[in-house]
């Protein structure tokens, strides 16, 4: 809403009153601390319960754990666990949903990928560690190429903090905003071909087609979906790890079907998804 509003001084003036969306907002903000609050004073409980009953007792693995443990201030814990909950859940939940609808289009694209996990698991392995996640270039080249079509996030905007110049020479003025649109630009001819229209996770390797191939590394300027420079996304690789561990542990598994074979609906929200989700049969995978 405070974007939608045609000044600053409109949201601004709502806000010092209290009226509106500014209220909804704030009264909004008040419930997420209060849940955020609740789990990190839950943890601190467990904590101190777990050093009590040993003096040796070593901190929890998990990243909240970590944070209290590095005796981090309360806000900036509070702030930091929402955004991981925020960024880490809805972005990736959303790019995984249109992976799997596009490797049931592409099915040769799924085969590739499961032979990959079957190879890197050896015979009769299970366990998806964190350098066998690393080694699956295949199963990468698939979440870009599901994103460089379907970003989780489709637009975003910056303010600048100086007047400033783009390389183009467009003028930018202290305070404006510039948005840029990653949807559009994954399907530009200019950036991506003429097949651009098309789900190729080989256009991410080196040497297209090469078994056991090498990703060839491309500009986040030109791939800016975990955003670019200063700004890039901290959570980027754990993103890339929770799809592959997802991704991987559900194809070895089972074979992903949908329901209804039309083509979904792009909704570029604050998060882009797939209107009323992916309605999906699930059957036992084969074994070989």
């Amino acid at each position: 809403m405070r974007g939608m509003a045609p000044m600053i001084v409109v949201w601004k003036l709502k806000r010092a009153l209290n009226v509106g969306s500014e209220k909804k907002l704030k009264e909004a903000i008040d419930l997420v601390h209060g849940c955020v609050l609740e789990i990190i004073w839950n943890k601190k409980k467990a904590l101190e319960e777990a050093k009590a009953k040993s003096a040796a007792a070593r901190g929890g693995e998990d990243l909240l754990s970590r944070l209290l443990s590095a005796g981090h201030d309360g806000d900036v814990v509070r702030d930091m666990v929402i955004s991981f909950i925020m960024a880490g859940r809805d972005t990736t939940s959303s790019a995984m949903t249109w992976l799997f609808w596009l490797l049931s289009e592409h099915e040769n694209a799924e085969k590739m990928m499961v032979k990959e996990v079957e190879s890197m698991l050896g015979n009769g392995g299970n366990g998806l560690d964190f350098e066998t996640l690393k080694e699956m270039n295949f199963v990468k080249a698939c979440i870009c190429e599901s994103m460089r079509l379907y970003p989780p996030v489709a637009w975003d905007s910056k303010h600048a903090l100086d007047d400033d110049v783009l390389p183009d020479g467009t003028f930018v003025g202290k305070g404006d905003r510039v948005t840029y649109f990653p949807y559009g630009m994954g399907r530009m001819e200019a950036l991506w071909g003429k097949d651009w229209f098309e789900f190729e996770p080989d256009r991410w390797f080196q040497e297209p087609g090469a078994e056991n191939g090498l990703l060839k590394p491309v500009s986040p300027f030109k791939f800016p979906v975990f955003q670019a420079g200063p700004r890039v996304c901290l959570g980027k690789e754990m993103a890339f790890i929770q799809m592959k561990y997802v991704v991987a542990s559900i194809l070895k598994k089972f074979e992903i079907r949908p329901v209804n074979r039309e083509q979904p609906v792009f909704v570029p929200l604050l998060t882009g998804h797939m209107a009323g989700g992916l309605n999906v049969l699930v059957k036992r995978r084969e074994l070989k």
